[in-house]
């Protein structure tokens, strides 16, 4: 057919939506959104039932948003509903040191007025932000959302994809995306092969209430055993995720609450005044996930899915964004030319675009976790001068700032503050 345009019309009557997304937590939704402000039509997957990360309650889980992030949700509608329940990251401070006896000399402090864009990030906790999601995904056409259903069966064929879920109903599409996670069933189905390790460390998370005003500050510990991050939530409450070997997390995790204070308190001190806890306590083991490649014929693979990654550094989520709005680009413009969006030559476009980028910062933050997660003098010599030297050098310093920030390298439009 010469009508590029008519022969896509009669492809879509063909399917359920353009784009199946399987998995509903945070990526998913936003690809759908991204997607569907582009013109195409999507259906969410999603194995648990809508409403249950929307309820009140801190639920361990809070993200630190970098402002390339915030930008994308600000494009996609979702910003302004959760703005008010966001804490602005105004300075981050990283220190080597051992339980119960404080910070090394060298630390390593980074400060949002060296990049004059307001703060460095925010956090937000995932209630707030999952809410929000399911929010705009009701109130956005295009989009569909189907809870407590999962995929048992994926076909590719060379006009489209179709899955059929538990409940035996079957759809289609042109392209199926995978936002299901480390244990990605759809790359498994696909055929995609994984590559990783764990750490031997589990995460511990809960919320902290304490006496004094954190100041939109950020915390890193770098502790034998394994990093402790303090980070701020609005008011006196802080999130912690406090890494430590796997028994010894098994048995902290064991304790009654006040015993599990007992052993915070010599790893978080005692700049914050008294501590109690905020919210319920979680663990969450610990390990990299890569996957062997991004895409397939009609599959793609965004966040998790593609790439595990430690928590040292923040970045999980903000990762995952960048793939949203990296496959959104792609697809929306190949969608725009007429070409077939879930041809391997399209999604290749994805994948030279993030595949890069996401493994080097994974493999990055897998390295600074084995050099900073022991206590060899002479590793923690070397590393405490290293943080001393990056503090003494502002351009280091603002270089590290806006990297974290994701204000560097070959941006998507979404991340820059622009729609597709």
């Amino acid at each position: 057919m010469d009508n590029p345009a008519m022969a896509r019309i009669l492809q879509d009557m063909a399917h359920d939506s353009d784009i199946l997304i399987v998995g509903g937590g945070l990526n998913g939704p936003a690809l759908a959104l991204a997607l569907a402000q582009g013109g195409l039509s999507v259906t969410v997957i999603d194995a648990r039932p809508a409403p249950a990360r929307a309820e009140k309650g801190f639920d361990g889980r809070a993200y630190a948003l970098a402002i390339a992030s915030k930008r994308l949700l600000t494009v996609l509608g979702v910003w302004a509903r959760v703005g008010a329940n966001s804490q602005p990251i105004l300075q981050i401070k990283a220190s080597d040191g051992l339980a119960g006896q404080g910070a090394a000399p060298f630390f390593l402090t980074f400060d949002a007025a060296e990049i004059e864009e307001g703060p460095m990030g925010f956090m937000l906790e995932d209630r707030f932000l999952y809410a929000a999601f399911l929010d705009a995904m009701a109130g956005t056409p295009g989009i569909t959302l189907l809870s407590g259903e999962t995929v048992t069966t994926q076909e590719v064929g060379p006009g489209g994809v179709s899955v059929t879920l538990a409940s035996g109903r079957q759809l289609s599409g042109q392209l199926i995306v995978g936002c299901d996670g480390r244990g990605s069933g759809t790359a498994t189905r696909a055929g995609i092969r994984r590559h990783g390790w764990g750490y031997g460390q589990t995460a511990l998370v809960t919320a902290i209430a304490h006496e004094l005003p954190h100041h939109g500050i950020a915390h890193q510990f770098f502790m034998p055993e394994g990093p402790l991050a303090i980070l701020p939530l609005p008011g006196n409450v802080s999130s912690i995720v406090w890494s430590e070997r796997d028994e010894t997390a098994r048995q902290i995790q064991s304790l009654p609450d006040a015993e599990y204070l007992a052993a915070l308190r010599p790893r978080f001190g005692d700049f914050l005044g008294e501590i109690r806890l905020a919210g319920d306590r979680f663990t969450y083991p610990l390990s990299l996930s890569l996957a062997e490649k991004f895409v397939v014929p009609r599959v793609a693979l965004v966040g998790d899915a593609a790439h595990g990654v430690h928590p040292i550094a923040g970045q999980g989520l903000n990762l995952g964004l960048r793939d949203v709005a990296a496959l959104a680009e792609v697809v929306i413009e190949a969608a725009r030319r007429g070409e077939d969006i879930g041809a391997i030559d399209v999604l290749e476009r994805y994948q030279i675009w993030r595949r890069f980028d996401s493994t080097a910062l994974a493999l990055g933050m897998d390295t600074v976790n084995r050099l900073f997660s022991n206590d060899n003098p002479i590793l923690r010599f070397g590393r405490d001068i290293g943080l001393g030297v990056v503090n003494a050098v502002p351009s280091l310093r603002r270089g590290f700032i806006r990297q974290a920030a994701g204000l560097t390298g070959d941006l998507p439009r979404l991340l820059a503050g622009q729609a597709i």
